[in-house]
């Protein structure tokens, strides 16, 4: 096939009809033409040629040129597209290395295979385009809601036309037993779009918890306006849901709004979802009424917080303990997911059980080491006192309130925990050093010598050791592993030492060796303070 006037017209009603196809610019595909036909040239004329082709945008004439560069002499390495100074100047006035020759050449006959590669060329760039202007399309448009039809089903995920291109509905992404056939209207969400080496790829979801928002965003006009919004939502797909809202508008109700008058709104929600149950909270700044309101509806008699461990204790009546752990777990799992705590239900009998074990405890430890009578640890423990660096340390005043104890007595209870207190230092001194602590970390203020006890036992003897450390390895922490939490001993956690503790203990040891520099420190939190500030306005 030769490019001759006759279809000159041709080529660019060609591109006009396949840019009007494939919804892009008609540029683009008189481009891939030209590469095309420019590569046809080149199996004509030579490989080493180079060969370029430009199409007229309103005439569809194509011209082939040879092009043709100068270079220096010692760099002439491709005769047929390079030529130097002395042999531009047959053809240029005052060359110059860099300059380009360019003659145009006749039109090529495109043989079949030719023909066929050309055909290749351009199919592939307009994919290419097609692929760029989808991706373009749908790259801000990730986390929202979108409409489609069902095409295909392929090993159970759904491939689902979105109008400009194909999605992908993942099987783990679908609620329950969802089916689908070619043809069926389907509401997704758009949970992510990336570039991947076969083409943008856009990923739906209807089991992501931003779905569920987002459909209440669409049916609850105060969350669109932003009166109410969501603070948290916690999904079982297809089976329950817990959604917790909050209202910036004293005179309206965020839990009534989202319901709707008889059910309405949630009940648009439930029947986009497969008959989903939902249960609307009121949000909580206060983290243990929220989780109150979170187990609902179950009733909490008590609920004690461990911020620092992220975990939450609640104890509930015995008749209440299956409504609150929920079928399979279901009830407490949505609870935990919408705090972010691990929470631990117990019944009243069994707290009452364990509080009354720690009484004891505390009893026995105060009649071992204080060599007293049961009644008299026991009055202690019911103070308030809880280990015997307390009774030590305390004022007088706090141990003078206790009936029966005058202040004889309570200079004897002191001095009974102090000499305790002092032989347990004195003990857990000289087994650190048995075990080869050195004076360096021995001496290093704010080690107890039962921590420097357990640091030698752990290997870590001198003050090089010890700075080290990481903080967590100190003082314990929590780290997560496919969705669950995972408890990480620390060396000095059986001595409360919390996580702020242990990086100013270590920081201070880097300080003291030199590590580290004072002046770089104080510049560093000068420049975390003004980003914070930054952030703030």
């Amino acid at each position: 096939m030769a490019i001759t006037s006759a279809n000159q017209l041709e080529l660019l009603q060609t591109a006009e009809a396949v840019a009007r196809e494939k919804m892009i610019d008609p540029g683009l595909v008189i481009e891939a033409m030209e590469e095309s036909l420019a590569r046809a040239a080149k199996s004509r004329y030579g490989s080493e040629m180079d060969i370029r082709v430009k199409i007229d945008r309103k005439t569809g004439r194509a011209t082939f040129t040879r092009v043709r560069t100068v270079v220096e002499d010692d760099l002439l390495e491709n005769y047929q597209a390079e030529m130097t100074v002395q042999q531009a100047r047959q053809y240029m006035d005052d060359p110059k290395v860099g300059d380009v020759f360019a003659e145009e050449v006749p039109p090529v006959d495109m043989g079949r295979i030719a023909a066929q590669s050309a055909k290749q060329v351009i199919l592939q760039k307009v994919r290419e385009a097609e692929r760029e202007r989808q991706y373009e399309e749908f790259k801000d448009r990730a986390g929202t809601i979108i409409n489609g039809v069902v095409k295909r089903e392929e090993y159970g995920n759904v491939i689902v036309d979105v109008g400009a291109g194909e999605a992908v509905l993942r099987r783990n992404e679908k609620i329950g037993r969802e089916s689908y056939r070619p043809g069926d209207r389907i509401r997704v969400f758009i949970k992510d779009v990336r570039r991947e080496p076969r083409g943008p790829q856009i990923f739906l979801s209807r089991t992501a918890p931003e779905f569920m928002a987002a459909l209440f965003k669409m049916e609850v006009p105060e969350i669109y306006d932003g009166i109410i919004e969501i603070k948290a939502v916690a999904r079982d797909p297809g089976s329950r849901a817990k959604i917790a809202v909050i209202s910036y508008d004293n005179s309206i109700d965020p839990v009534g709004a989202c319901v709707g008058m008889r059910g309405s709104r949630v009940q648009a929600v439930v029947n986009e979802l497969q008959g989903e149950k939902i249960d609307i909270i009121p949000w909580s700044e206060d983290m243990p009424t929220f989780l109150v309101n979170a187990l609902q509806p179950a009733e909490v008699t008590k609920v004690v917080l461990d911020e620092e461990a992220g975990k939450i204790e609640v104890v509930v009546p015995e008749e209440q303990l299956s409504l609150a752990i929920g079928r399979r777990g279901q009830n407490v799992r949505l609870a935990s997911q919408l705090t972010g705590l691990d929470i631990d239900i117990m019944t009243e009998e069994e707290e009452s059980k364990r509080r009354q074990a720690e009484f004891e405890e505390r009893t026995k430890l105060f009649m071992e080491t204080l060599d007293l009578d049961e009644f008299f640890a026991q009055l202690l423990v019911s103070e308030g006192f809880t280990n015997l660096e307390e009774v030590a340390y305390v004022e007088q005043d706090e141990l003078l309130v206790i009936d029966g104890v005058d202040e004889g007595t309570a200079q004897e209870l002191q001095a009974r925990a102090r000499d305790y207190l002092e032989e347990q230092n004195r003990k857990a001194l000289e087994a650190a050093r048995e075990l080869g602590a050195e004076d360096s970390l021995i001496e290093f203020d704010g080690l107890t010598p039962q921590m420097i006890e357990a640091l030698a036992k752990d290997g870590v003897k001198t003050l090089e050791d010890f700075a080290t450390c990481a903080d967590w390895e100190l003082a314990g922490g929590w780290t997560t592993e496919n969705g669950e939490r995972k408890k990480d001993d620390g060396i000095l956690e059986p001595f409360d030492v919390s996580l702020e503790e242990a990086q100013h203990l270590v920081m201070t040891a880097r300080i003291l060796l030199g590590w580290v520099d004072p002046a770089d420190l104080a510049s560093d939190e000068d420049a975390d303070d003004e980003d914070t500030e930054e952030t703030g306005a």
